[in-house]
C-alpha cells in the first residue's frame, strides 16, 4: 500500500512539463472552484445559520433555495452603481478587484490531488508549485488586505476608512501568529512546497520512541496541536469572519469598509470574503490535515489515495472547515476591539514563540524521533491551550430560585414599571368627569364607585 501511496505524490521535478491547454485547464477549475465555492458557500452558510437558528433558511428559488444566491448576485449586477463625491475614483474602482484576484491567486499552488492521468498526460492536480510555495500564500493572504485598506481609504468617507484601519492593523496582528505557526511546519516537514507538505504527512508515518516504533497518525494537526488551534484562530482573524469581523462591524460602522460600495463593486467585495475563506480552509487542510490524503480507516483501502477520489476527501475536508467558520459566526459574538487586539499580541503570539523555541528545544533529544518528540509535547500542550482559551474567567454565579426572584421584585410577583413612569390621567376626562359629577369631586370621591 505504501509504494502505491508514494507512487502518486508529485514532486517539484513534475510541474513545468504540461502543455498549454493542460496548464490553461487547470487555471480555469482553480478560478470555477472559487467562484463556485462563493455561490454555493453563502447558501451554505445561510442554511447553516438557519438551522441553528431554528428557522428554514433560503428554500424557494430552486431546489433547498440553491438559487438563491445566484439570484442575488444577478439583482446586485442589474443595480445602479452609486459613485460617491468625494471618493478617488480610479482607487475606488481597482479596490474590489485587488481582493479577489489575490484571494483566488492563492488557490494556484494549493494541491488539489495527487498524479493523475489527463488525455494520456501523467499530470498532478494543481495548478504550479515552487520550492517556497507556502510564502506565496502568505503574499497572497497579506496583498488581500490592500484591496480592503484602499478601498476604505477611496470612498472619502469616515466609516470606511475606519474599517480599513481596523483591517490592516488585524493582519498585521495576526500575520505573525500565522507565520509562527507555519514555522513549525517547516521545521517538521523539510519543505515549503505545498506538495511535499503534503506528502511529508503520509499515511504510513511510525514514531520510533527509545527504539520502539509504534503506529501514528501524520497529519500536523496532531502532531502539531497548538500550532494549528493558533493557526486557525489567526486565519478567523485574518479573513475578518465573526467573530473578528471588526472591519465590517454594522453595530459600529454601519458596513465598515463596504459602506460605500454598491452593485458589482460591493458583490466583488462579498465574492473576494468568501473565496479567502474557502481558500483558507483550503491552505488549512493542506498544511495541517493531511492535504488530499485520506483519513483514517478509508486508508485501509489500497485505492483511496491514488486517481480521482482523493479530490472527495480534499473537498470533504475544506467543507468541514468552512462549518467551523459558520459555525463561530452563528455561535460567538463579536469581541471589542481592545480585547480582539489583546487577544493576538498578548496570548497568541508569546504562546506561539514559546511552542517554536520547545520545538526547537527537541531536536537535542536523543533516543526519539523528530515526529515522536513533537506528538508526546505537542498534543498535550494543544490540550492545555484549549483549556486555557475556554476556560471561564468568572466564577458562575449560582441560578436564584423562582421565590427569590419574586421577593427581589419591588412590585410583587410581575414586574411593574417604577411609579414615576406611569402615564397621568387625561386632562380632558378629568374636566368631563368634573363637568358631570361636581359633588363628588368636591367631596373627593370617586364618582365610578358605586
Amino acid at each position: 500500500m505504501n509504494s502505491i501511496v508514494l507512487a502518486q505524490d508529485p514532486t517539484l521535478a513534475d510541474f513545468g512539463h504540461d502543455p498549454w491547454w493542460l496548464v490553461l485547464g487547470k487555471i480555469v477549475f482553480a478560478f470555477a472552484f472559487g467562484l463556485l465555492a462563493t455561490l454555493l458557500g453563502v447558501w451554505f452558510e445561510r442554511r447553516v445559520v438557519g438551522y441553528m437558528q431554528v428557522r428554514p433558511g433560503p428554500n424557494q428559488v430552486g431546489p433547498l433555495g440553491l438559487l438563491q444566491t445566484l439570484a442575488d448576485g444577478l439583482k446586485m449586477a442589474f443595480k445602479e452603481d452609486i459613485l460617491p463625491k468625494a471618493a478617488d475614483k480610479v482607487v475606488y474602482f481597482f479596490a474590489p478587484t485587488i481582493s479577489v484576484i489575490c484571494a483566488v491567486t492563492a488557490l494556484s499552488v494549493v494541491p488539489f490531488g495527487p498524479m493523475v492521468s489527463i488525455f494520456g498526460h501523467h499530470t498532478p492536480l494543481q495548478v504550479t508549485d515552487v520550492p517556497v510555495a507556502v510564502l506565496l500564500l502568505l503574499a497572497c493572504s497579506s496583498m488581500g488586505v490592500y484591496g480592503i485598506v484602499l478601498g476604505g481609504w477611496a470612498s472619502g468617507s469616515t466609516y470606511p476608512l475606519l474599517g480599513g484601519l481596523r483591517s490592516s492593523a488585524q493582519m498585521i496582528s495576526y500575520e505573525v501568529a500565522m507565520g509562527l505557526s507555519i514555522v513549525a511546519v517547516f521545521m517538521t516537514a523539510g519543505t515549503m512546497s505545498t506538495s511535499g507538505i503534503v506528502a511529508a504527512q503520509g499515511d504510513a508515518t511510525r514514531l520510533t520512541i527509545f527504539g520502539t516504533e509504534i503506529p501514528a497518525p501524520g497529519w500536523y494537526a496532531i502532531l502539531l496541536l497548538p500550532s494549528f488551534i493558533i493557526f486557525f484562530i489567526a486565519t478567523v482573524g485574518e479573513t475578518n469572519r465573526a467573530p473578528f469581523d471588526l472591519p465590517e462591524a454594522e453595530s459600529e460602522l454601519v458596513a465598515g469598509f463596504m459602506t460605500e460600495y454598491s452593485s458589482l463593486k460591493f458583490a466583488l467585495f462579498m465574492l473576494s470574503e468568501y473565496v479567502a475563506m474557502v481558500t483558507m480552509s483550503a491552505v488549512t487542510t493542506t498544511l495541517f490535515l493531511g492535504g488530499w490524503r485520506a483519513p483514517w480507516p478509508i486508508t485501509l483501502w489500497e485505492g483511496a489515495n491514488s486517481g480521482w477520489w482523493p479530490m472527495l476527501w480534499f473537498f470533504g475536508k475544506v467543507i468541514a472547515l468552512v462549518f467551523v467558520f459558520v459555525w463561530l459566526r452563528g455561535t460567538l459574538p463579536r469581541l471589542r476591539y481592545d480585547q480582539f487586539m489583546r487577544f493576538g499580541w498578548k496570548v497568541l503570539l508569546p504562546i506561539n514563540l514559546v511552542w517554536i523555541l520547545v520545538l526547537s528545544g527537541l531536536r537535542s533529544i536523543e533516543g526519539w524521533s523528530w515526529e515522536g518528540k513533537a506528538t508526546a509535547v505537542g498534543i498535550p500542550a494543544g490540550i492545555l491551550l484549549i483549556a486555557t482559551l475556554f476556560w471561564p474567567s468568572r466564577k458562575p454565579q449560582p441560578k436564584p430560585t423562582t421565590q427569590e426572584q419574586v421577593d427581589s421584585r419591588p412590585y410583587g410577583s410581575f414586574p411593574l414599571p417604577p411609579m414615576d413612569l406611569q402615564v397621568p390621567p387625561s386632562p380632558r376626562i378629568t374636566r368631563v368627569v368634573a363637568e358631570r359629577e361636581p359633588a363628588n369631586i368636591v367631596a373627593g370621591s370617586d364618582s365610578r364607585e358605586v
